[in-house]
């Protein structure tokens, strides 16, 4: 009798724990928990990228002869700046993803046309289809932008 009553409070511990609303419940605590682990991993990230490119400012001005001069392409400083930045706007996706619930996706965009951004300053090649490639992603997320900018627009209002 004492193992039939332990299988049916188990089977209704089941059937609750298998509602819609606990099992939603538990999947934003999973949801939370990654999201709080890839911010951790970002600011680590942040902190090694920014921390890279000061060494690398700091030798190629004051330690590499002749001093005070860039030994390094400008190109490959800008592209680390830009690493530090993405980084950064990558940050703010997954903490307005803890804040909010949802995913930002003008800030996705923004992030994305960031990140081409960085391509098209340190590209060098000479191949023509590279070129046409990152044009289009370039104008296919800028327009991506403005139409989400402007149904942003239109909801507000």
């Amino acid at each position: 009798m004492r193992l039939r009553q332990q299988v049916t409070n188990l089977f209704r511990f089941l059937a609750i724990a298998f509602t819609d609303e606990s099992f939603l419940k538990a999947i934003r605590r999973v949801e939370n928990i990654v999201s709080k682990i890839m911010a951790i991993a970002l600011v680590f990230i942040i902190f090694i990228a920014l921390f890279d490119l000061l060494r690398l400012l700091t030798f190629d001005l004051f330690v590499i002869e002749p001093k005070g001069t860039f030994t390094v392409p400008l190109l490959k400083i800008f592209g680390m700046f830009l690493n530090v930045l993405i980084a950064l706007e990558l940050m703010e996706n997954v903490t307005a993803y803890l804040r909010h619930h949802t995913i930002q996706l003008e800030l996705v965009i923004v992030t994305a046309l960031t990140a081409v951004a960085r391509k098209v300053v340190i590209f060098d090649s000479k191949a023509d289809g590279e070129i046409a490639g990152l044009a289009i992603a370039v104008l296919s997320l800028s327009i991506s932008y403005w139409i989400v900018r402007s149904q942003s627009k239109i909801h507000k209002h």
